[in-house]
């Protein structure tokens, strides 16, 4: 049983630490907390609630995990303090050792957060309690599709991942892949579309793996979306190669609201470095799969990942991922270099890259990833482009997205906050300072 009472007057803070799946069900416990009275602690306020939400993809993620618990620990004492996340499942004992923290919700329980909030109030003692679950206990589905303070919101389409890639502890955390019905989807939508809401982009772990639960299809989820009234742009946050088939590349080519802007993770243009990693393709599906995006939507916005210094990736293997990617048609990369993770198949393969390595391995592709979104952009200056405003960020200018991704800010100047969740047409000019962004010459109204 909820004490609503329990809540009532108190303010929290959370930090979300990781991916868009990871921010959308942190807005979902802002959301559910604010129901029952809980207002968000401003930056200079203590919080009697500190909620943060964890990443555990590579060591460095980790331990800015700590620092952040730590932090919100020293800032807000007195605070009941929750962590959950993947961090949370994976290590929940380290968690809950740390001073400060009350309580630890691995990937089942966070869906009963309120309850244990509840709970934890009551009974909170001077050690944490920590629940969580093994890998093949982990079955609920917590629904979330929420914005918090951003403009767009994030639609949670399906959890967990049955890949098992043999660098990746992803599947440990988030447990096996799982979804929820298309109809309890499309009505989340359509509360989304009655909030205001403009865009939704869609999330998950493997999200092109939708329908393991239920029997159904990912492509017939995007066609359902796609005919929810009020939503303007949908976008997919991130699709496995062997799952993007062309009949969703074709579909959404020519849908309502589906936006041209893909992001697929390619992690080696090598295919013996893939074949190392236990991946479900080689690097020609890929480059087909590219072409076949640029056929129908020659202005589609591509962003690839690329994971650099794994295992078993010998110089020979990193040359032929640079050069495959300067080969394809392709505008932003996302470069992260390999971290050893405990319990991963990866640390049987003898050949290990030095940090040094690795640095200059992900200096380069970050240097060819500039230049490709920057020759992306220059494409579209002097055009007119449908932008949506985005709420400004303290101090920074006002800025939006194009259809297809392009980033464009709005001077101080002439930035209102009313333009924000507006879709309006502008000319886009030259580059910012910074060449991250397109310059906005005019606004048309």
């Amino acid at each position: 049983m909820i004490d609503s009472s329990a809540f009532q007057g108190k303010k929290a803070k959370y930090f979300t630490l990781g991916c868009k799946l990871n921010f959308s069900e942190t807005s979902t416990f802002g959301k559910m907390l604010a129901e029952l009275g809980v207002t968000t602690a401003q930056k200079d306020e203590q919080a009697d609630i500190c909620l943060i939400n964890t990443c555990s993809v590579t060591d460095v993620a980790d331990h800015k995990c700590r620092q952040a618990i730590h932090r919100l620990v020293r800032e807000n004492p007195g605070a009941f303090v929750v962590v959950t996340g993947c961090y949370a499942q994976l290590e929940p004992l380290k968690v809950a050792h740390i001073e400060g923290v009350d309580l630890v919700l691995g990937s089942n329980e966070k869906a009963n957060l309120i309850q244990y909030l509840s709970d934890g109030f009551v009974s909170r003692g001077t050690t944490a309690t920590y629940k969580t679950e093994k890998t093949k206990d982990i079955k609920t589905f917590a629904p979330s599709c929420s914005r918090g303070n951003r403009t767009r919101y994030f639609l949670k389409v399906q959890d967990g991942c049955d890949y098992f890639c043999t660098y990746c502890t992803i599947p440990y955390a988030r447990g096996f892949s799982r979804n929820p019905t298309i109809a309890s989807l499309v009505a989340q939508a359509e509360e989304a579309a009655r909030e205001g809401g403009r865009e939704i982009v869609l999330t998950g772990v493997n999200i092109g793996d939708f329908g393991k639960t239920t029997g159904e299809k990912f492509i017939d989820l995007v066609k359902a979306l796609d005919r929810v009234e009020g939503i303007s742009r949908y976008r997919i946050s991130s699709l496995e190669p062997d799952l993007l088939t062309d009949e969703l590349i074709d579909y959404c080519a020519q849908s309502r609201a589906f936006m041209p802007h893909y992001h697929i993770p390619l992690q080696s243009g090598s295919d013996t470095v893939l074949k190392l990693m236990h991946r479900h393709y080689d690097r020609q599906l890929f480059a087909d799969k590219i072409v076949r995006i640029k056929e129908v939507m020659p202005d589609a916005f591509i962003g690839v990942d690329v994971m650099v210094g794994c295992r078993g990736e010998t110089p020979e293997c990193f040359e032929e991922t640079y050069d495959f990617l300067q080969s394809l048609d392709v505008t932003q990369l996302h470069v992260f270099p390999y971290s050893e993770r405990p319990g991963t198949s990866a640390l049987s393969i003898p050949y290990v890259v030095s940090e040094k390595d690795k640095k200059e391995r992900s200096r380069r592709l970050l240097e060819l990833s500039d230049q490709k979104t920057q020759a992306f952009y220059a494409c579209y200056q002097d055009t007119e482009m449908e932008v949506l405003f985005e709420k400004a960020t303290r101090g920074r200018a006002m800025h939006g997205f194009t259809k297809n991704y392009i980033r464009v800010e709005l001077s101080p100047a002439d930035a209102k906050a009313e333009y924000d969740n507006q879709l309006m047409r502008v000319i886009l000019g030259g580059f910012n300072h910074d060449k991250t962004a397109l310059k906005i010459e005019e606004l048309r109204k």
